[in-house]
């Protein structure tokens, strides 16, 4: 049996690691003559994601995680869609800015997990990519950066294929 004294710590003690959780989501709708781009990865499909930048909801999804968990606001405030320098941006360019601000602060990622929510195309082939692609930007080992698919079952705008969505979580740690 331990004792709850082995058990017990205190937040900023010394040589306490520090930890921030974060979350969070993006969704863009599909439309014709976009492509279709996820983790940084070019995915075959016949429509793609409608927005100021390249519209990648996975790489959005894990930017706002990891501001939200050191209250840095969202990537609208870093890069507002009425700015023109940011049409057509690539997201992964983006990320690394925001891993430069968070590392600039003394924080690193402990980990990174991720869903991309959509019914078509199937994602399952082009995972491993993502995470390889994003995994070198952040400077991670690809076992500390998760991305899963699914679908929404054929329920509401993802289901009825009028978009993608995406959810992140990420885990900072100094």
């Amino acid at each position: 049996m331990l004792c709850c004294s082995l058990l017990r710590f205190e937040w900023g003690s010394p040589g306490m690691i520090e930890i921030r959780i974060g979350n969070g989501y993006d969704i863009h709708q599909l439309v014709g003559g976009r492509p279709l781009i996820l983790g940084g990865v070019h995915i075959p499909h016949e429509l793609g994601l409608l927005g100021h930048s390249d519209a990648d909801v996975l790489t959005h999804a894990m930017m706002d995680a990891v501001l939200g968990a050191l209250s840095l606001g969202d990537i609208g405030h870093y890069f507002p869609p009425t700015d023109p320098q940011w049409a057509g941006a690539d997201s992964l360019k983006l990320l690394a800015q925001v891993h430069g601000l968070i590392q600039g602060r003394g924080w690193q990622i402990g980990n990174l997990d991720s869903v991309i929510v959509a019914e078509r195309p199937k994602l399952k082939p082009h995972l491993n990519d993502m995470r390889d692609r994003i995994s070198q930007v952040l400077k991670l080992q690809p076992d500390q950066v998760g991305i899963k698919a699914t679908t929404n079952e054929k329920l509401g705008p993802v289901g009825r294929e009028e978009g993608i969505a995406a959810y992140a979580v990420v885990l900072l740690q100094r």
